[in-house]
C-alpha cells in the first residue's frame, strides 16, 4: 500500500514541478542504498537497478533476474523488466521510449536526504543517457524526493500517532525513576529496557536514544547519558523515540526534582518552563501551509529573547518521517549551514517537531520538543503538549 501511495504522489509531484521523468538508480542497497527506495520496492536490491516515474502515474522497474519477483509483488509497477548479464539494453529502450525533456534524479547541494545517488552511479548513469544524447537533461529531483517524504499519508500519520503515544507512555514510566542518586546511565537503561519489552526500535541509535541530562553544565544535546547521578534541585531533560512501522517519533521532556521541603518549583525554574511553553505556542500559532518555517522560529526566538534568555543556538524544528530528521523544510533562522530550508513554504501533511530549549543556571536545561502536522489552516498536534512541570518528589 505505501508503495503504490508513494508511486501516485511521485506521478503528481512530477505534474507540479513540470519534469519528464524521475529515476531511482542504485545498486548493493544494504551498502549504500538511497533512503528513498522504502518508498519504492520492498527490499534489498543487489545488481544495478532503476525504478522510473512518468508524470501519467505510469511506473517502470528495472531490477535483477533475482529481485523481480518481490518487486512485480507490490502490484505498484505498470512494467518490470530484468536482466542477467547486463543492465544497459532494457534501460536504454525504456528511456528510448519515453523520451523525456527533463530527467530528475537524486541529488542535491541543500538537502542531504535528497542526495541519494551517489557519484559513481551519477557518472555512469550519465554515460548511459549519453548513448542516447540524453546526458544533460539530468536535474535535481529535490522537490519530487521531498515532496514523497513530507506529504503523509493517512497511514504514515497513524503509524507516528502510534511511535508518539508509546514514547508518551515510556516518559510516564521512567518519573519513577527520577530520584537522587540515580545515574543518567541507570534511567536510560530502564528506559531502553521498556523500548525492547514492547517489542519497538529505537527512533535513532541507543547510544544518544534516550539521552538524558541532570542538573548544570551538561552537553545538553546529541550525547551519550553518563554516570553523573540525579541530586535534588536539579532539572532532568531526556529527548527520546521509538519507531513504529518504520515511521519515528522524537520528543523531549523535562522534570524537576525537588529540594527536602520544596512544595513548589523555584521561581527561577518556572519563569523559565513559562518562557519555554509561551515560546512553542507562538511558533505553532505561526504554523500554515504557505508559511516559511523561518517565521515560525523567529516567533519563538523572539519570545525568549524578550524574556532575558540567550537564544538556542540550532533550528527550532525539524521534521519527522522514517527518520528522526527527515525532509527538506526546516523551523530555522536564516543561517548559512540550513542554506535554503528555512525558506521553503511549508504544505499540508508536513511533521515538525518544535523544540527550544533554555538554561535555568544552578538547575539545568529546560527543553520541551513536541511534534505538530501541518493542516489545512494551521497546525495540529501530535504529542500531547507539556503543559506542566513535574515536581518530583526527592526521595532516596
Amino acid at each position: 500500500m505505501l508503495i503504490k501511495e508513494k508511486i501516485h504522489q511521485a506521478a503528481q509531484a512530477l505534474t507540479d514541478c513540470g519534469l519528464d521523468c524521475w529515476i531511482t538508480f542504485t545498486r548493493e542497497t544494504e551498502i549504500n542504498g538511497d533512503s528513498i527506495l522504502p518508498f519504492l520496492v520492498p527490499g534489498p536490491l543487489t545488481w544495478h537497478s532503476a525504478f522510473i516515474i512518468t508524470p501519467d502515474g505510469r511506473a517502470r522497474a528495472i531490477v535483477g533476474r533475482y529481485d523481480r519477483a518481490a518487486v512485480e509483488e507490490t502490484g505498484a509497477y505498470d512494467e518490470v523488466y530484468d536482466f542477467v548479464t547486463s543492465f544497459r539494453e532494457p534501460f536504454l529502450a525504456c528511456l528510448r521510449a519515453i523520451d523525456p525533456a527533463r530527467i530528475a534524479v537524486n541529488y542535491s547541494e541543500d538537502s542531504e536526504i535528497c542526495d541519494g545517488l551517489t557519484h559513481g552511479m551519477f557518472l555512469t548513469l550519465q554515460g548511459l543517457l549519453g548513448e542516447l544524447g540524453m546526458a544533460d537533461r539530468l536535474v535535481s529531483a529535490e522537490f519530487i524526493v521531498a515532496a514523497l517524504r513530507e506529504r503523509k499519508s493517512a497511514g504514515e500519520l497513524a503509524s507516528m500517532r502510534e511511535a508518539i503515544r508509546q514514547a508518551q507512555e515510556v516518559f510516564q514510566l521512567v518519573q519513577g525513576q527520577l530520584v537522587p542518586g540515580r545515574t543518567e546511565q541507570e534511567i536510560a537503561a530502564f528506559m531502553q529496557a521498556e523500548v525492547r519489552r514492547r517489542g519497538l526500535a529505537f527512533a535513532w541509535h541507543p547510544d544518544t536514544c534516550p539521552s538524558v541530562f541532570t542538573g548544570p553544565d551538561t552537553a545538553e544535546a546529541h550525547y551519550s547519558p553518563t554516570a553523573r547521578a540525579v541530586e535534588p534541585g536539579h532539572l532532568v531533560t531526556m529527548d527520546f523515540g521509538v519507531r513504529v512501522d518504520g515511521y519515528c517519533s522524537d520528543l523531549q521532556r523535562t522534570f524537576y526534582v525537588a529540594r527536602p521541603g520544596e512544595t513548589a518549583l523555584p521561581e527561577a525554574v518556572r519563569h523559565g518552563f513559562d518562557t519555554l511553553r509561551q515560546a512553542i505556542e507562538a511558533a505553532k500559532a505561526t504554523l500554515k501551509p504557505g508559511v516559511r518555517g523561518l517565521d515560525a522560529d523567529t516567533a519563538a526566538r523572539q519570545t525568549i529573547l524578550a524574556a532575558g534568555y540567550e537564544e538556542y543556538p540550532f533550528g527550532l524544528g525539524h521534521q519527522v518521517g522514517r527518520f528522526a530528521h527527515d525532509g527538506t523544510a526546516l523551523l530555522g533562522p536564516a543561517w548559512a549551514k540550513y542554506a535554503s530550508k528555512p525558506f521553503k513554504p511549508l504544505e499540508g501533511g508536513m511533521v515538525f517537531t518544535i523544540e527550544p530549549r533554555l538554561s535555568v543556571p544552578g538547575h539545568g536545561i529546560v527543553s520541551i520538543e513536541e511534534m505538530v502536522v501541518i493542516t489545512a489552516t494551521g497546525a495540529e498536534w501530535l504529542s500531547d503538549p507539556q503543559l506542566e512541570l513535574p515536581l518530583l518528589a526527592s526521595v532516596v
